[in-house]
């Protein structure tokens, strides 16, 4: 039957590009192997987090300033399974860094 029963939904975040689309993958590849339905990889845009900082601790000094930023990827997968197999599907070894959560859509 094609008709799409809900389900849940995968969010995955990770600081590094390559490593996150490495696990969307290997997620899809399982799933397809599974004869599941899916939906994603859906890219959400990257958020940047900005801090600027003074380079001195005292405040003595010319006026110089440091600034970090770190970008946050996140991708969002809908499987159309049951809970058990949503174990099954991401049974594998994640990289840390990588931060998965399970819901309902």
């Amino acid at each position: 039957s094609g008709r799409w029963y809900g389900g849940y939904r995968l969010t995955l975040s990770a600081k590094e590009v390559k490593s996150l689309e490495d696990v969307c993958n290997q997620i899809i590849a399982k799933t397809r192997e599974l004869n599941y339905k899916f939906r994603g990889p859906v890219r959400i845009p990257t958020k940047t987090l900005r801090i600027t900082c003074r380079k001195t601790p005292c405040g003595e000094g010319s006026n110089t300033w440091d600034r970090f930023e770190m970008r946050l990827h996140k991708r969002v997968i809908d499987l159309n399974c049951p809970i058990n197999k949503v174990k099954e599907i991401t049974g594998f070894k994640i990289e840390p860094g990588i931060v998965v959560n399970v819901s309902f859509p």
